[in-house]
């Protein structure tokens, strides 16, 4: 439940009302009453829990007023023009003074404003010791001066009538809701929200950072895997290739080159009756060599002749039963020792009927 707390600095005294905030309505949770001293301050017990909203009332007394004539109503461009109709009028000029206005009537001249201000050392000396105490009121009204503007006369200023605690709880409660002034202007602006805000934000900036940095971390890492992945592939494919065409030693693009092989073949359709060469070069890139090569591939008919080396005579046997598992009508047509001490062979072998 959201709760306010409202500071009613009096002659002699400061009262403090923590109210609880319930829909558009507001009861009373809490009521204190502290001495104040000379200097504007006064002490907290132990047991005064403050919520973040508070509100400070001053006095008619800590205040001072001029009435001037101003064209117009709107409180931003009288706050403006204040200064040059004050100049002059306040002792110190304008820029010792924090200054707000109301709306009090209109007149031949147009309407009329009532200038409150009070010393910018005034409001200093009454708002240090608050924030010495961790109380940085929202807003620094006088309910005072809203009790004295109903059937305004200057009079009210100067003579002021007492007030009972009902009165001053109910004229708390109305300026909690609408602020009759505000002297948290300037250079005594109230900030400790706008710094929240502003952390918050940066919180919130650093959050979006890393979660961007982690984005773009789980992106690059997935870029990375995949370019591993691929040079493996291309690696694989490179070294299948060297199997299949061992004579071949300016390889530029696997793929593009095996598709050559296959279409120079499928020009010798006539010859080539019934054999797939994508088949038969699929088949024996399953085959394990275990060092031998094919030096060449001649298909003649429905036979296809495998030329190569091997590094003995029971290699070639070995690679003749492997072929056993791929093709049918496997043998070894010739074979033969070379001048490096490997053996070289023919084997023939037909496409399996599909």
């Amino acid at each position: 439940m959201k709760r306010v707390a409202f500071f009613d600095v009096t002659e002699r005294e400061v009262r403090l009302s923590v109210f609880d905030v319930r829909g558009s309505g507001y009861a009373l949770a809490e009521k204190r009453t502290f001495p104040l001293s000379d200097d504007h301050s006064f002490a907290l017990d132990a047991e005064t829990d403050l919520p973040d909203g508070v509100y400070l009332s001053l006095p008619l007394r800590a205040l001072n007023f001029r009435i001037v004539d101003v064209p117009f109503e709107d409180r931003a461009r009288v706050r403006e023009v204040l200064p040059f109709e004050l100049d002059g009028k306040v002792l110190g000029g304008t820029e010792s003074v924090i200054f707000d206005a109301v709306a009090i009537g209109r007149n031949d001249e147009g309407h009329e404003i009532l200038a409150v201000f009070i010393e910018k050392k005034l409001l200093k000396k009454i708002l240090e010791p608050l924030q010495a105490l961790g109380i940085d009121p929202l807003c620094v009204t006088s309910l005072e001066l809203r009790h004295a503007l109903a059937d305004f006369s200057p009079v009210k200023l100067v003579a002021r009538a007492p007030l009972s605690d009902d009165e001053r709880e109910r004229l708390a409660i109305e300026e909690v809701r609408q602020p009759t002034i505000d002297l948290r202007r300037g250079e005594f602006s109230y900030t400790r929200g706008i710094e929240k805000t502003k952390k918050a934000l940066r919180t919130t900036a650093v959050l979006l950072a890393l979660l961007v940095v982690i984005g773009m971390s789980d992106v690059l890492f997935r870029i990375w895997l995949s370019s591993r992945e691929i040079a493996h592939l291309k690696t694989a494919m490179r070294q299948t290739y060297r199997d299949l065409f061992p004579e071949e030693k300016n390889i530029v693009n696997e793929l593009h080159q095996l598709k050559a092989h296959v279409r120079e073949l499928e020009g010798k359709e006539e010859a080539m009756v019934g054999v797939k060469p994508l088949d038969v070069f699929m088949a024996l890139a399953r085959i394990e060599r275990d060092g031998s090569r094919f030096h060449e591939i001649a298909i003649d008919g429905k036979n296809i002749v495998l030329r190569g080396e091997a590094a003995s005579l029971s290699a070639v046997q070995s690679l003749e039963e492997k072929l056993r598992r791929h093709f049918a009508g496997v043998s070894i047509s010739e074979s033969k020792a070379s001048a490096q001490g490997k053996t070289l062979f023919s084997i023939t072998v037909r496409q399996r009927e599909s």
